[in-house]
């Protein structure tokens, strides 16, 4: 594998246009855009003007197609498994809300968990269904061994966020796997922060299902994702709402759910947004997600270091392996104002409360953090503007100083 050179993120720079706008540190939240997304959306969005909706969709009808076989090259999934909803939380509710629970049953999470995912597994316990919350290890992450000794015959599934949304974590997501598969429990990886950002690999991972959206680390359009579920157990999740695309009026008196992962869609989808995603995936791949990878690696480890040297930082991150997802604090100095005093300076940075993740941040105390999240995008020349606006704003007249 061949590093991602310096010409190269030059020339993918180039044809984002946002780099000529801001200081982009929210790749997490959203990233930016490349000019073939773009013009993939904008594109079928005016074709539909042209010659309407219906007739954009059939004309464009071999390419739509083709982005099942993208998405499923990029996951190294089948075809059939591969579902386009809306956006990674809809299709994580989707599946999650299709498993048949019963009262007794169990789930077991992590202490990272997001707050939507957590709420829904509330909703759920109303049924009696018990939710309980795996410890972690020394360095943060889920314990794969307590994993382990909490399974049994009533653990109905084992949901995880890969990265989590407030913080660096990578969960050991194949050695989580490893250990679901050795009793009949489902598992759902929550992937939306993983998708484009690190090479995953369904098989390896052994996941039963994985959510994703496409305006993270994929850098495709806002208002898209996809859902992927084995076919192996497909026949056992009806989804909590259907329509005449999910399934078919088969008789007077009954209906048929399709048999492949298209039942956990709707038929009223923005095909442009699909379009978008599918240029997405395309140019991820012919970067390379392990390539992608590295990189951020890189940059993430540099801008960690650079915050270190700061006076009063507190970087805030957990995990054996950490991703691009960045977070800090700052003595005396709310991450509120330090987003907003970023901001100013067109320097994108977004904060992560307590309320988005309150098992884990509770557990450490936390109640807001910076986060930074950064993408191969990412200069060096991009870092050190974002030390330096961090000192000049806390320390005016000595930045220079602190700086060197």
């Amino acid at each position: 594998m061949t590093a991602l050179t310096d010409s190269g993120i030059a020339a993918l720079r180039s044809e984002t246009p946002g780099c000529q706008h801001v200081v982009h540190f929210n790749h997490a939240g959203s990233s930016l855009m490349p000019q073939r997304v773009i013009d993939a959306v904008v594109a079928h969005t005016v074709r539909e003007g042209e010659i309407g909706g219906y007739e954009a969709e059939d004309e464009a009808a071999d390419r739509i197609d083709a982005v099942y076989d993208q998405v499923a090259g990029l996951i190294n999934a089948d075809r059939g498994e591969v579902a386009m909803i809306e956006n990674a939380t809809r299709a994580w509710d989707m599946v999650f809300y299709a498993i048949p629970f019963a009262s007794g049953d169990r789930i077991l999470t992590s202490i990272a968990e997001y707050h939507s995912n957590v709420i829904a597994f509330y909703q759920v316990r109303k049924r009696g269904v018990l939710i309980e919350v795996v410890p972690n290890d020394q360095y943060g992450q889920m314990d794969v061994d307590a994993l382990a000794d909490m399974m049994d015959e009533r653990v109905r599934l084992v949901a995880v966020s890969h990265m989590p949304t407030n913080g660096g974590l990578v969960q050991p997501a194949e050695e989580i796997g490893r250990v679901v598969a050795q009793w009949p429990a489902l598992y759902l990886l929550d992937a939306c922060q993983s998708i484009g950002q690190k090479p995953i690999d369904v098989q390896a991972v052994g996941c039963h299902m994985l959510s994703a959206s496409a305006r993270k680390y994929l850098r495709g359009p806002r208002g898209q994702g996809f859902l992927y579920v084995n076919q192996t157990v497909i026949d056992q999740l009806e989804p909590p709402m259907l329509d005449g695309h999910a399934a078919m009026w088969s008789s007077r008196d009954s209906y048929e759910l399709m048999p492949d992962a298209r039942r956990f869609e709707n038929w009223e989808r923005s095909f442009a947004n699909i379009l978008g995603m599918g240029d997405a995936v395309a140019l991820a791949m012919i970067i390379g997600v392990d390539r992608i990878w590295e990189r951020i690696l890189r940059q993430a480890t540099r801008l960690r270091e650079r915050l270190s040297a700061l006076p009063g930082v507190t970087l805030t991150d957990v995990g054996e392996v950490q991703s691009g997802i960045v977070t800090f604090m700052i003595d005396s100095w709310p991450p509120g104002d330090i987003q907003a005093q970023l901001n100013a300076r067109s320097i994108n940075v977004t904060t992560s409360t307590r309320s988005s993740t309150r098992f884990d941040m509770e557990a450490r105390g936390l109640d807001e953090v910076v986060r930074s999240s950064i993408h191969y995008l990412t200069t060096d020349e991009e870092i050190e503007t974002l030390i330096a606006a961090l000192a000049e704003s806390r320390y005016p007249g000595r930045a220079r100083g602190i700086l060197t």
